[in-house]
C-alpha cells in the first residue's frame, strides 16, 4: 500500500493510461457536495487527502451521481459514495459505499430508515462496490442486528481546517461548548442543567451553544436568560475552529453517536471532552479516557454530567494521538479498501464483478 501511495503523486503529472497500469485510480470521485454537518466534513476531508496525494478528486452532491454515468461505469475511477448515492452502487464499479451510520426510526421515520437499510443492502450486495462503516460500533448494529456484510471500517478524517497548525500563544480557554444540532436525539436539554451547576463553582467560567435546530426554544427556556450562556446558532467550520481553540471543555451527549468528528475537532484543538460512555467516539482516542477524555453515564443524570465536566476542568495536560485521522492517512485508507478490485498491483476490471 505505501508503495502503492508514493506512486500516487507521479500518476498526477502522467496519463491515465500510466495511472491505469499501476493499479491505482486515474480519478476519485466523490459524493457529498451538498451534505451538511459531519457528512459534509467527512467529504472535505476526503478531498484534501486525496489531493495531497496527487488524485484528481472530483466532489459531486448525491442527487447528480446520475449525471456520471460513464464514471459509475469506468473501472478506473474510484467512486466514494454517501448517502443516497448509495442507490447507484449495483450499477457502478470500482465503488466504496460509506454507511455513516445505522438507522433510528425512533428519530429518522420507518420510511427513511426503511430506505438507508434498503440503500445498505444494495451496497453490500453490489459485487461492483464495497461497504464501509465509519466505526466499529455502527459496524456491530450494522452485523448484529440488520444482519449486513460490512467490508471495512475507516474511520472519518478530520476537516483540513482542523489541522493546522495552532498559534504559538495560546488563548485564555473559559468555555464549556456544545457543537450539534438542537435536536432531542442529542440530548442537549440534558446537559445544560449541569452545565449551569458548574459555571455557578467556576466563576468567570461561561458556555457557548453552537448549533440550530427545533430544541432551541426549550433549551432557551432551561437557560432562563443566564447571560454566562450564550446561543451562537450554526457557524462556519472556521468559526468553530476558533472557538474551539477558547474552549476549555467540549461536552456532547448523543449516546449513539456513530463516531463522533466533533469529539476528533475538539480534542485536535487542546480541548478536554465529556462525552457519553457509549457511541463511536470512544474509539477515537481510547488512552485519553480518564484523563482528557471524561466519560458520563448513559443515564445522564443531572450530577452524574456535572461530574465529567468538573473532571475534564482540571484534567491534566495530554497529547492527542490524531495521526491516523489526517485527510491523507484516511485517503490512503480508501485507497487500500479500493485494492479489493486489485491483483498483483496492477487492476482487473473485471475483479470483484
Amino acid at each position: 500500500m505505501t508503495a502503492m501511495v508514493s506512486r500516487a503523486s507521479t500518476a498526477s503529472s502522467s496519463s491515465a493510461e500510466q495511472a491505469m497500469q499501476h493499479g491505482y485510480p486515474s480519478k476519485v470521485l466523490i459524493t457529498g457536495g451538498h451534505e451538511v454537518g459531519g457528512v459534509h466534513s467527512f467529504t472535505e476531508g476526503l478531498r484534501a487527502g486525496f489531493v495531497d496525494l496527487g488524485f484528481e478528486v472530483e466532489v459531486v452532491s448525491p442527487s447528480r451521481i446520475w449525471r456520471h454515468w460513464r464514471e459509475l461505469r469506468d473501472p478506473y475511477v474510484l467512486k466514494i459514495l454517501s448517502t443516497t448515492a448509495l442507490f447507484a452502487a449495483p450499477f457502478s464499479l470500482r465503488s466504496v459505499c460509506v454507511a455513516h451510520g445505522f438507522p433510528c426510526a425512533a428519530h429518522q421515520g420507518w420510511p427513511r430508515t426503511l430506505a438507508i437499510l434498503a440503500a445498505y443492502r444494495l451496497a453490500a450486495a453490489s459485487r461492483g462496490a464495497l461497504l464501509a462503516v465509519v466505526s466499529e460500533y455502527s459496524a456491530l448494529h450494522l452485523r448484529e442486528i440488520f444482519g449486513l456484510s460490512v467490508d471495512t471500517v475507516i474511520h472519518n478524517p478530520m476537516h483540513p481546517l482542523f489541522m493546522e497548525a495552532k498559534p504559538e500563544t495560546e488563548t485564555r480557554r473559559e468555555a464549556i461548548t456544545y457543537v450539534g444540532r438542537l435536536h432531542s436525539a442529542k440530548n442537549a436539554h440534558r446537559l445544560l442543567p449541569a452545565i449551569r451547576d458548574v459555571l455557578d463553582e467556576n466563576p468567570g467560567l461561561h458556555a457557548w451553544i453552537v448549533g440550530d435546530g427545533p430544541l432551541r426554544p426549550a433549551l432557551e427556556r432551561i437557560a432562563a436568560g443566564d447571560e454566562r450562556i450564550e446561543f451562537l446558532g450554526a457557524l462556519t467550520p472556521l468559526e468553530v475552529r476558533d472557538r474551539l481553540r477558547r474552549t476549555r471543555v467540549f461536552v456532547s451527549a448523543n449516546a449513539a453517536e456513530h463516531f463522533g468528528i466533533v469529539y476528533l475537532e475538539a480534542l485536535s484543538q487542546g480541548c478536554a471532552v465529556a462525552m457519553p460512555a457509549s457511541g463511536g467516539g470512544l474509539e477515537i482516542a481510547p488512552d485519553l479516557i480518564g484523563g482528557g477524555i471524561q466519560l458520563f453515564p448513559v443515564s445522564m443524570s443531572r450530577a452524574e454530567v456535572a461530574s465529567a465536566l468538573r473532571k475534564a476542568l482540571v484534567a491534566a495536560p495530554w497529547a492527542a494521538p490524531l495521526a491516523a485521522y489526517s485527510p491523507r492517512s484516511v485517503a490512503e485508507a480508501y485507497l487500500k479498501a479500493g485494492s479489493r478490485f486489485c491483483a498483483r498491483g496492477k487492476f482487473h476490471p473485471e475483479a470483484g464483478q
